[in-house]
């Protein structure tokens, strides 16, 4: 009887790990995929979440950013030797080799190009894109155009949406909200609030929603401050601390204010999540065209900089 039991677990934990989706990774010069690896890879992680594994990765790289050029071969070199992960040369084989895609180059401007490799394929894998979605308003667009031609599934996020703030900081009857973070910038990237200051903006739209109408920008040595309206005359803004601030929120409740506590708790595991369930075929985590406008919000914030501080309406 024992040993009959014992098989039949040792049977089923091998069906489940033969079921596990197979993902790849496009990119290895972020921490990210060092981070994701030990949670998708390690079932002896406390945070591990099963279900899914990576079983490739493709380097990628940009030479023209010192945080990419400096840390690609490195993190590709962990996730082989430490992790058992395939490096293969180039995007079509690595699709050729998966069920899903975790596009993670750090430089958002790769995204695009990237993308249409996949595309080009023809698999219809599902993706999740990293931060930043693109390089430019325009190329986030285009991503969400081959995507709609070539039924893929994809969604972008930050992970901060699933942070303390933004899981327990959602009210009904928030009125204005004003969030803070960090804001180094990249020179190599038109939408400079894409590069890091993303995390403080993708908290303001999930504790207001989309409906951001203009977004006016004041800049200084120190950080920036956006001011932006919203379509139901609601107002919310963004604090971006040069180089480097910790985060945190404030939600304007009418007579009642709640403010983040000082060390919010956040990781990637709650968004890992997220994504494993939307690569099962799972719903959208974060809708397209809320994405799609917290571009048009930056990119209507890039243009209110150039002008000085003038207003600007989202296109």
């Amino acid at each position: 009887m024992y040993w009959t039991r014992l098989l039949c677990l040792l049977g089923g934990a091998a069906l489940a790990s033969a079921a596990d989706l197979k993902l790849g990774i496009i990119g290895t010069d972020t921490s990210h995929v060092s981070a994701f690896s030990k949670v998708l890879n390690d079932p002896s992680s406390p945070d591990h979440i099963p279900g899914a594994k990576i079983v490739a990765a493709f380097k990628g790289g940009s030479p023209d950013i010192s945080s990419s050029a400096t840390r690609v071969d490195n993190y590709a070199k962990e996730l082989s030797e430490k992790w058992g992960i395939e490096i293969v040369p180039d995007i079509k084989t690595l699709v050729g080799k998966v069920d899903a895609i975790l596009l993670e180059s750090v430089d958002g401007r790769k995204h695009l190009p990237q993308f249409k490799e996949i595309a080009a394929a023809g698999k219809k894998l599902p993706v999740f894109i990293d931060k930043p979605l693109a390089g430019t308003l325009e190329d986030a667009r285009e991503i969400d155009r081959i995507a709609k031609q070539s039924g893929i599934r994809w969604f972008s996020a930050s992970s901060l949406r699933w942070s303390e703030i933004g899981t327990t900081m959602k009210f009904p009857d928030t009125k204005s909200v004003l969030t803070w973070g960090p804001g180094p910038e990249e020179k190599t990237h038109y939408l400079d609030l894409s590069w890091y200051a993303i995390h403080p903006v993708e908290m303001l739209f999930t504790l207001m929603g989309p409906g951001c109408t203009e977004a006016t920008r004041v800049s200084a040595a120190d950080g920036d401050v956006v001011t932006c309206k919203w379509s139901d005359g609601r107002i919310g803004m963004v604090r971006t601390g040069k180089p480097y601030s910790d985060y945190g929120a404030i939600v304007f409740r009418g007579k009642t204010t709640t403010q983040s506590t000082p060390k919010m708790r956040a990781g990637y595991t709650p968004m890992l999540r997220e994504v494993v369930k939307f690569f099962q075929g799972g719903p959208l985590p974060v809708a397209n065209e809320e994405t799609l406008e917290i571009f048009a919000f930056m990119d209507a914030a890039q243009k209110s900089k150039e002008q000085g501080g003038k207003p600007v309406r989202l296109r």
